[in-house]
C-alpha cells in the first residue's frame, strides 16, 4: 500500500491547479464547462486511490470549508462585475425577475416531484431538498458565458448572482419554518416566527452590509503595506462567519461590499464625496478584481475535484434516481422556457439551456441538519442534475457558437459580390 507524505500532496495540489488551468483553456475553446472536467478528474483520482488500496478519506469537512470560502469569493467576484448604470437598469430588473420567479417556480415543482416520488417525505422536508436543486450556479455560469454577446453575458451574470443569494436565503427560511414546526422539547428558548425572523435578518444584514462596506473601503484606501488585500478578504470572511452564527444573511454583506467597490462614484455622493480618494480607490478596485478572480479559480478547482472524489458514480444507474432526476430536468427547462419567453421574447437561445446546478447545490445539500435528513433521498439525484444541466449548457453554447459563425462564413462572399456589382455599375456609368 502506497503512503502519501507532504511532498506527494504538494505535487498533487500543483498538478491539479495546472490541469484546471488547461481545462479552462479547453472550456474557452469548446464551451464544455471546466467544472465537468474537474469533477471527472476527481472521479479518476478516487478510483486511482482505490486501485492503490489507499484508505478512504472523509472529505466532507474539507469540502464544506472550501465551499464556503469559494461561495464568498464567487459572489464577490460577480459583485465586482456589476455596474449600476441607467442603461443597465432594464437588464438588472429583468434578470432579478427571472431569477426570483425561476427559483420559486422551480422550487415548488421540484418539491412536488420529490414529495410524490420519494417515500416518507413530508412537504416541508421536500422543499428543503428541492431548494438546492432550484438554484443556478454562478460558479459554472460566469466562467462559461464569456463568448456570448455583452447583453446576454450581463443577463447571466446578474441572474446567477441573484439566484445564488436569494436561493441561500430561501433555504434557511424553509429550515426556519421546519424548526418552528418541530421545536426542540429540551430547549427553553422560544423560536421566533419564520417570517419575522427572515424580515429582521434581512434588514439587519443590509444595515451591517452598508456600514461595514463604507468603513472597510474608506480604511483600506490608506492601507498599502503588507498583505493588505488578504487582510481585507479575511475581514470579509470573518463578517460572513459571524453573520452566519448570528442567523443573518451574510452573503448580502459580500454582495453590497462588491457593488459599492465597483460603483464607488454612485455611492460616494454629496457629503460622502470627500471620503473618496479616486486614484487610491481605483488601485484598490483593480487589485480586488485580480485577487478575487485568482482566489475563486483556486477554490473552485479544489472544491469540484474533492466533490468528484467523494461521489458514488454507481448511484447514477439507480432506477429511482433516473426517474426523479428526469422529472426534475423536465420541470427546470419547461419553467425556464416559459419565463424567458415572457420576459425576453423570441431570442432565448442559448439562454434557455444555461441553467446549471453546482457549488451552492452541493453546499446546501450538505447543510441539511441530520435530524431533518431523509435517507430515501439518494445523493445520486444531486450528481445527475449537476452533470446533466452542465452537459445541456455545453451543448447549448456549442450549438449557439456554430450557428453564430454561419454569417461570418457567408458575409465575406456577399460583401465581395456587392463590391463587384458596385465596380461594374461604376464602370458602366463612366462608359456612358
Amino acid at each position: 500500500m502506497l503512503e502519501f507524505d507532504s511532498y506527494h500532496l504538494i505535487i498533487a495540489g500543483c498538478l491539479i491547479i495546472l490541469l484546471s488551468f488547461i481545462f479552462t483553456k479547453i472550456a474557452n475553446r469548446t464551451n464544455v464547462p471546466a467544472v465537468l472536467m474537474l469533477i471527472g478528474l476527481g472521479v479518476i483520482i478516487q478510483y486511482g486511490l482505490k486501485l492503490m488500496k489507499i484508505p478512504e478519506i472523509d472529505f466532507f469537512p474539507i469540502l464544506e470549508i472550501i465551499g464556503i470560502i469559494g461561495l464568498i469569493m464567487i459572489v464577490l467576484e460577480a459583485a465586482l462585475e456589476l455596474e449600476l448604470k441607467k442603461d443597465k437598469i432594464r437588464v438588472i430588473l429583468k434578470s432579478l425577475l427571472v431569477a426570483s420567479l425561476g427559483l420559486i417556480f422551480s422550487l415548488m415543482a421540484a418539491a412536488g416531484i420529490i414529495f410524490y416520488l420519494i417515500p416518507d417525505m413530508d412537504w416541508f422536508t421536500a422543499m428543503l431538498y428541492a431548494t438546492p436543486l432550484s438554484i443556478l450556479s454562478s460558479a459554472i455560469i460566469i466562467p462559461s458565458v464569456g463568448n456570448l454577446s455583452e447583453e446576454k453575458k450581463e443577463f447571466h451574470v446578474y441572474e446567477s448572482t441573484f439566484s445564488d443569494i436569494i436561493g441561500i436565503m430561501l433555504f434557511y427560511f424553509v429550515l426556519n419554518v421546519i424548526e418552528f414546526q418541530n421545536p426542540d422539547p429540551l430547549s427553553t428558548s422560544q423560536i421566533m416566527h419564520p417570517m419575522l425572523s427572515f424580515g429582521i435578518s434581512t434588514v439587519v444584514s443590509c444595515i451591517v452590509a452598508f456600514v461595514a462596506s463604507y468603513l472597510l473601503l474608506y480604511a483600506f484606501q490608506f492601507v498599502k503595506d503588507g498583505a493588505h488585500l488578504f487582510l481585507l478578504i479575511s475581514i470579509l470572511v470573518l463578517l460572513y462567519a459571524v453573520g452566519k452564527i448570528l442567523h443573518l444573511s451574510p452573503l448580502i454583506i459580500i454582495l453590497v461590499f462588491g457593488i459599492i467597490a465597483q460603483n464607488n462614484e454612485l455611492f460616494y455622493r454629496g457629503p460622502l464625496r470627500k471620503y473618496l480618494h479616486k486614484e487610491r480607490f481605483d488601485v484598490l478596485k483593480r487589485e480586488l478584481h485580480v485577487i478575487t478572480m485568482e482566489s475563486a479559480f483556486v477554490v473552485r478547482t479544489f472544491f469540484f475535484v474533492i466533490f468528484g472524489l467523494s461521489i458514488i458514480v454507481s448511484n447514477l444507474l439507480n432506477y429511482s434516481v433516473l426517474e426523479v432526476s428526469l422529472m426534475l430536468l423536465l420541470s427546470i427547462y419547461a419553467i425556464r422556457w416559459l419565463l424567458l419567453r415572457i420576459f425576453i421574447g423570441v431570442d432565448i437561445f442559448p439562454q434557455i439551456w444555461i441553467a446549471p446546478r453546482g457549488l451552492i447545490t452541493v453546499l446546501l445539500y450538505y447543510a441539511i441538519p441530520q435530524e431533518y435528513a431523509n435517507e430515501s433521498f439518494d445523493p445520486g439525484i444531486l450528481l445527475f442534475i449537476i452533470i446533466s444541466t452542465s452537459l445541456i449548457m455545453s451543448w447549448g453554447l456549442i450549438h449557439s457558437a456554430i450557428v453564430s459563425d454561419i454569417p461570418l462564413l457567408i458575409n465575406p462572399i456577399v460583401e465581395e459580390e456587392n463590391i463587384i456589382n458596385q465596380e461594374e455599375e461604376t464602370s458602366e456609368e463612366k462608359n456612358n
